[in-house]
């Protein structure tokens, strides 16, 4: 699962922070940069073993908790003993006071998702949609919404899901079992590797977009203009300090590790790089940052919750020709070998919340041989000594069912990340009602969040996308925007975009290259091959040359 950890003992490493301040809570001591202040939010009997969470509209948390089992898999799938609580803060002091069971006996939960009125849950080999239709806070309706039909003995051939900012939802595929499906242009996976697979929420046009011989892809986030990055274990043979990694996935790119897993599949060159390789972290959760609450230079840093060093990490991003470079910096860190952070994620409010699991795991894991049941978990949330109240951070004043399209379409450059998001998916779910409004955007607003995010929500309705972004997104005078919709036209496959797809491969942003060579890859017009040919001569890159290699 997501904790697969290490062949070594827990390394402890010496804090370095300028200034850094610490917090203790009973036989430990948090140390976080100054400025910043770490509160515990939940606990037992809440929450006793919380492994990942996810927000509602409403604030509401919902969090996997695991009963303490280590049993073998197939026991746990015959007899499975975990649950979902959703907790609730009813007096809005940042602390959660109340619990419910929204659902028990789950097989191991290693992954939540709330989207649109339900929550998904993966529990190996099948990721469920969970209802409560009576409103009295218990899923009374559970749907197999996908079904990977196997359970490596390590329980670690699944984790997520996670929504994607074009409405799809994504997920892991770990483990080394076979899986056979089949892409939306008729093309067969049926291998072994390690995926990161993605589907519409209606559970239709499946794909895979990137496969490697790594263990154990675990955490997944999105930036803004549509970047897919994970966190692994065992993306190298540890060797020179080396074994996990936290990786920019390029769709179609093939991943260490290198061994016979991969010989069958497709090879454009060298295996893909990663992102930062993380020595023998165990890398779980993974969130991108979007608000400026905690600074503008944290907007769009990457955090990782790492199982095996007790600690959560930031990553600062930087452009580096069609991929990324990473800063690494330790954000949170325990002094205590029990604290095992397995999720973090950004609050409406711009806060963290880091997930502690506790000490009961040891399955499949050489550093935690003697599992600790009794050694229960909690919830911690970092803040920002000086930071700014957001006021209502996600929109509950709005009447969300009543308000117009165009007020609606007004909150795509919000500045509380958790507006943006639910106007994207409204004016989605709006399909036609919405759409000139926000075409209208697309033609007329200075500001790029809006038109990026209005090409965001536009991909969500179901029209072809060539008569909502080829003249408008692909046009736009800022790269970001343009990508975006390099993205929709790709996903859709959406012939008619060609033209427009092939002026961005002269694109001054490396980025913008090679999403359109993705977009034109997916969409599979022949015509475009002499304009990739001539885009594949000058020095590119690893990751563009790949992209344009896999195109054709």
């Amino acid at each position: 699962m997501k904790l697969r950890l290490l062949n070594f003992l827990p390394v402890f490493l010496t804090v370095a922070m300028a200034g850094a301040a610490q917090f203790k809570f009973g036989n430990q001591t948090f140390t976080v940069p100054k400025g910043f202040t770490v509160e515990r939010v939940a606990g037992p009997p809440l929450v006793n073993r919380p492994i990942e969470a996810s927000f509602d509209e409403q604030g509401r948390l919902y969090v996997t908790d695991s009963s303490g089992s280590n049993a073998r898999i197939p026991e746990q799938i015959k007899n499975p003993t975990h649950r979902v609580v959703r907790l609730e803060d009813t007096n809005g002091d940042g602390k959660f006071d109340k619990s419910v069971v929204f659902a028990d006996k789950m097989m191991f939960p290693e992954g939540v998702l709330w989207h649109d009125g339900a929550l998904y849950v993966s529990g190996v080999p099948i990721i469920w949609k969970l209802e409560d239709t009576t409103g009295d806070g218990r899923a009374d309706k559970r749907t197999k919404w996908f079904d990977g039909k196997t359970a490596n003995g390590c329980a670690n051939d699944l984790h997520g899901p996670y929504l994607g900012l074009d409405g799809w939802i994504y997920w892991c595929k770990g483990a080394f079992e076979r899986q056979r499906h089949q892409r939306p242009r008729g093309q067969i996976i049926n291998d072994r590797a390690s995926h990161i697979y993605r589907m519409r929420p209606d559970g239709t046009e499946f794909d895979s977009i990137m496969a490697g011989g790594m263990d154990n892809p675990v955490g997944m986030a999105f930036s803004d203009t549509g970047e897919v990055f994970f966190t692994t274990t065992f993306f190298n043979h540890p060797r020179s300090g080396n074994r996990d990694a936290l990786v920019h996935a390029v769709y179609g790119g093939l991943y260490p590790k290198n061994w016979s897993i991969l010989d069958k599949l497709t090879r454009t060159g060298d295996l893909m790089p990663p992102l930062s390789h993380l020595g023998s972290a165990a890398p779980c959760g993974l969130t991108a940052y979007e608000s400026e609450v905690f600074g503008k230079d944290f907007k769009g840093n990457l955090f990782t919750a790492q199982f095996n060093m007790h600690k959560v990490q930031r990553h600062v991003l930087s452009k580096s020709g069609a991929t990324f470079t990473a800063r690494d910096l330790d954000f949170l860190v325990s002094d205590n070998p029990d604290f095992h952070p397995t999720d973090v994620l950004e609050d409406a409010d711009g806060s963290l919340l880091v997930v502690d699991t506790g000490g009961w795991y040891k399955l499949c894991c050489p550093t935690s041989q003697i599992a600790k049941p009794e050694v229960l978990g909690a919830i911690y949330r970092i803040r920002r000594t000086d930071a700014k109240l957001v006021k209502d951070p996600r929109g509950l004043k709005l009447d969300w069912e009543k308000i117009s399209a165009k007020q609606i379409a007004k909150l795509l450059d919000d500045s509380r990340p958790y507006v943006r998001h639910r106007a994207m998916n409204h004016l989605g779910k709006m399909g036609e009602k919405a759409r000139a409004e926000m075409m209208d955007l697309l033609l007329e607003s200075k500001s790029v969040t809006a038109r990026r995010n209005a090409v965001w929500a536009l991909i969500r309705i179901d029209v072809p996308i060539s008569e909502m972004t080829a003249g408008f997104g692909l046009l736009d005078s800022d790269p970001t925007v343009q990508q975006a919709a390099a993205h929709a036209a790709g996903i859709h496959r959406d012939a008619a975009t060609v033209p427009q797809l092939l002026n961005l491969l002269k694109s001054k942003s490396l980025h913008v290259r090679r999403e359109a060579a993705t977009a034109l890859g997916c969409i599979g017009d022949k015509s475009a091959v002499p304009a990739l040919l001539a885009a594949a001569q000058s020095g590119n890159g690893r990751v563009l040359e790949h992209s344009l290699i896999y195109a054709l």
